[in-house]
């Protein structure tokens, strides 16, 4: 998916309801082949990045089998088989989704042959692990069940895989799309990686699109480049079916589908092709124990001796191996024979967890900062949350965050909400206004300065004395900045008279990213 999700609805006006195509297993497209040793080097390398990722290491020897097993004796032999072979296996899939046969279908098909030949194991076994969790979700919001095939193609079934657009996780969610649909991006949680939330956003976003075109190929067509260029490549061709509009198309999404039609055969048919497969060790029974407090996953690992990479493995959303569960709820995903530990020793899990995450300097809590406090805030009449947050300093993004509540949430008369204020002095002052505490800090500093400018130095020494004794102070003094629609950390450096790098160490920053209503300590 290469663009935000809500521009399909400025193009809804231009689409008439259409029918769902019929299941033509011989549907003929354009003279435009697909460059296959280009799609075979970014799907193998796809797939390598699944074993080499920390999610499968645990598994290295079998991830070398995989490695140095060779290419099945049926792939050397794939082009003697007759087209309608895979044409009569095609149609025993009974799918709703059409399981069109061409030459393009074809290449992929072989393709995947190739290709999971050497991977077998990891998408067996990982399917196994995720595909129920697929299908239950999928229908729950009516869509076709076998469209849990697209995350072979999207992510080889990896949670932590990352496209060079930044799409991430098993469905491949860019960040607009993500925060579109309210999944929860930061330096902490990720959760396009959570495959429970991202399974449901995916469904959602596929259902939307089906309600739309009324046809599932162009649903995936339109899931990877976006509603706007299927919309165009429509009123180009005046056509409304994939294989009709296909020239018109970008060239990564023509061949989305016969990808979408090869994965999805391979991955009933292996053994047809002589290719066998093992099994990973996977926790395929788990528990969901929900937190109250910061948990950090090294802690875990020591009273329940679940391994730190079966933590991650469960747990891929949380990007630092600690879930910020004192900013909000969150759940962390155990295996069901370790989950009685986790309970037993849950108090001192907490607070050995918080200690440890005191302990670490790359760590900033994603509700507040090292000097934050927090204040509560008896919602009145009349209130909102913009004026709230006004109140406060914060952005209403923020506000909404550290009390769990959504875009749409509406507030009540007598609600708390939970603050977290930036400055210590803030906490005795919360409830006066912005404008009194401002105009209190201004009249403290003129003051202070009137003292020092008006007061006669009886020697050099002691001038030279108070002036970096005033300095010093100043310097300690705590300065925070709220990041504004266009900053940069350039720019905001500049205006605050220090380096980029000096607010990044500051604010314990590992990236340049900064996002507006951001509180950031410059001094």
């Amino acid at each position: 998916m290469r663009e935000l999700f809500k521009s399909y609805i400025a193009f809804l006006f231009l689409l008439t309801a259409t029918v769902c195509c019929p299941v033509d297993m011989q549907a003929q497209r354009p003279d435009n082949s697909i460059d296959t040793a280009f799609f075979l080097a970014v799907d193998a390398a796809n797939y390598d990045s699944l074993l080499h990722n920390f999610y499968m290491q645990q598994y290295a020897q079998s991830a070398n089998n995989h490695r140095n097993r060779k290419a099945s004796q049926a792939y050397a032999e794939f082009d003697n088989i007759p087209d309608s072979v895979f044409i009569h296996r095609l149609q025993q899939l009974h799918m709703v989704v059409p399981m069109t046969y061409n030459s393009d279908v074809r290449a992929y098909i072989k393709l995947y042959v190739r290709v999971m030949s050497h991977r077998l194991d990891a998408m067996l076994s990982l399917s196994e692990y995720y595909f129920p969790l697929f299908e239950e979700t999928l229908d729950r919001y009516k869509v076709p069940e076998e469209l849990k095939y697209l995350t072979i193609v999207e992510s080889a079934l990896n949670p932590q895989a990352t496209s060079r657009a930044g799409a991430a996780g098993l469905w491949q969610f860019i960040y607009s799309t993500g925060k579109y649909y309210n999944l929860e991006i930061n330096s902490l949680v990720d959760e396009r990686r959570d495959p429970y939330k991202s399974t449901v956003a995916a469904a959602r976003l596929l259902r939307s699109l089906y309600d739309i075109y009324h046809d599932w190929h162009l649903v995936m067509a339109a899931y990877n480049c976006g509603p706007g260029n299927v919309n165009k490549a429509i009123a180009r061709s005046g056509k409304h079916s994939f294989w009709e509009i296909y020239p018109y198309l970008p060239r990564e999404t023509r061949s989305y589908v016969p990808a979408f039609i090869g994965a999805t055969y391979v991955m009933n048919y292996y053994q047809e092709h002589g290719m066998t497969a093992g099994r990973y060790e996977l926790p395929l029974r788990t528990d969901t124990i929900h937190l109250h407090k910061d948990v950090h996953f090294a802690v875990v690992h020591k009273f329940t001796g679940i391994p730190m990479v079966q933590l991650r493995q469960l747990n891929p959303q949380f990007r630092a191996d600690i879930v910020p569960a004192s900013s909000r709820d969150y759940a962390i995903c155990l295996p069901s024979n370790r989950s009685s530990l986790f309970l037993k020793y849950e108090d001192t899990i907490y607070k050995v967890s918080k200690d440890t995450i005191a302990k670490r300097s790359a760590y900033v809590p994603a509700a507040t900062s090292s000097a934050g406090t927090i204040v509560y805030h008896k919602v009145k009449k009349g209130e909102t949350w913009n004026s709230i947050a006004a109140k406060y300093g914060v952005s209403v993004n923020s506000l909404r965050r550290w009390n769990g509540k959504s875009r749409k949430s509406t507030l009540k008369v007598g609600t708390r909400l939970k603050v977290y204020l930036h400055n210590k002095e803030d906490k005795s002052s919360a409830s006066a206004s912005d404008n009194k505490r401002s105009a209190n800090e201004s009249t403290n500093v003129a003051t202070n300065t009137n003292k020092t400018t008006t007061t006669k130095p009886t020697t050099t020494k002691t001038t030279t004395k108070t002036t970096q004794k005033t300095t010093k102070q100043q310097t300690n003094k705590a300065s925070y900045y709220k990041v504004k629609k266009g900053d940069t950390l350039g720019k905001i450096a500049a205006k605050n008279n220090t380096t980029v790098a000096q607010i990044k160490k500051l604010n314990n920053m590992k990236s340049d990213v900064i996002r507006e209503g951001q509180q950031l300590r410059v001094k």
